[in-house]
């Protein structure tokens, strides 16, 4: 870590270049010859690179950024702010600590928490960011996260993983025995030091995978932020025996749009029905989770088709996801088509449909955009349709 960074002077610059191409920045002359260039440089990629994501971080004045990357694979302090509502008590230690964003978030329900992180340059920078906060109840350790908690003789409450995805040996992985550290084969050695585990992972798991891999899980937590999914969050407990919880979490404008349900637990099927009034789309949380019949059955909705993963009402509800009513349906047919859509300007989305938004706007010529939404789907008859809507929320 680079303590000349904070001279007032780099740090002017740092934030009158934010946003900058960075490589046309690295062709100009460093203006501040006792600092590396390269240094600098990474300063501004990585602040602007903090703006939406870590706004805390960013209107807060002497903070030092890590690399690039290191920005980009850290959660958001909107997620962090979600996780640390899941977890409680007096000691938590989080073994991969990276940028130490979860921690910040952590320090404000835990009473101590422990930061580890293998990258010793790293976590003096956590540790230094911490000091500009005020925070004091963080403790910084770099090294192994094993060795550390290892030699944690003391209980602890919770422990909270984020695996590494990229691996030495096999590059980018996607199962969880494949990740660093190797929970599945260290579950029994957290277990001994704790009753209550956090695992972060990336969305690509999959969910039946991922409880293929581990035990003792509680509940696995989908959150997504403005409908994009960021991360798996799956709560382990030593004692708990039963069936897991699937909450789905979509943060929008500070507001958390929630959906739960027990995973693999329901024996009912939900009712089918043609298209009515409204149309429900399932925001991509609920989308990820799999509950594609609780959706239904919870909301007393009408589903299109089995595979359609559209619902539909007489009268408008509120709802976990966009909402539509329907002004027009008609069948997929070339008639049909040249009548209401071609030559036209329209959103589309395909559910359970044979061909691709590009080539249904290819072979109609709709240009995108607009106040119409089209739905090219299934019915409960396997007919091809099409549902014209306006957008409610």
């Amino acid at each position: 870590m680079d303590i000349a960074l904070l001279n007032l002077e780099i740090q002017k610059y740092i934030n009158s270049q934010l946003g900058v191409d960075i490589s046309k920045l690295a062709l100009q002359k460093n203006p501040f010859p006792e600092v590396n260039w390269a240094t600098i440089l990474n300063q501004i990629a990585a602040k602007s690179k903090a703006k939406d994501k870590l706004p805390t971080y960013f209107s807060s004045e002497n903070i030092i950024y890590p690399s690039k990357i290191s920005v980009e694979q850290t959660s958001s302090e909107k997620t962090a702010l979600y996780k640390s509502k899941i977890v409680n008590g007096e000691t938590l230690i989080d073994l991969t600590g990276g940028f130490g964003v979860d921690c910040f978030y952590y320090s404000m329900r835990i009473k101590n928490v422990i930061h580890c992180e293998i990258d010793g340059e790293l976590s003096d920078i956590v540790n230094h960011n911490f000091k500009q906060f005020g925070i004091e109840n963080v403790m910084c350790f770099s090294g192994d996260s094993y060795e550390i908690l290892n030699n944690y003789h003391q209980k602890i409450d919770w422990i909270y993983i984020d695996p590494s995805r990229r691996n030495d040996q096999k590059g980018k992985v996607f199962m969880l025995k494949d990740c660093l550290p190797n929970v599945p084969e260290l579950l029994s050695f957290y277990f001994s030091k704790t009753d209550k585990i956090l695992i972060k992972t990336a969305p690509i798991l999959d969910i039946s995978a991922g409880l293929s891999e581990l035990r003792n899980v509680k509940c696995i937590h989908i959150v997504a932020v403005d409908n994009e999914v960021k991360e798996l969050l799956w709560e382990l407990n030593a004692n708990f025996i039963g069936n897991t919880e699937v909450k789905t979490i979509n943060i929008v404008n500070e507001k958390l749009e929630t959906f739960n349900f027990e995973f693999n637990s329901n024996l009912e099927l939900p009712h089918y029905e043609l298209p009515k009034n409204y149309l429900y789309e399932p925001n991509n949380a609920i989308m990820k989770s799999g509950g594609f019949d609780e959706i239904g059955i919870q909301y007393n909705l009408g589903k299109l088709h089995s595979h359609s993963h559209l619902y539909t009402s007489e009268n408008l509800i509120e709802f976990p996801g966009r909402i539509f009513e329907i002004k027009k349906v008609f069948s997929y047919s070339k008639q049909e088509m040249k009548t209401n859509l071609e030559n036209t300007k329209a959103n589309i989305t395909t559910r359970n449909f044979p061909e691709s938004v590009e080539e249904i706007r290819k072979k109609w010529k709709i240009k995108d955009g607009g106040s119409i939404y089209s739905f090219f789907t299934t019915d409960l008859n396997n007919d091809k349709i099409v549902l014209l809507c306006n957008k409610i929320k």
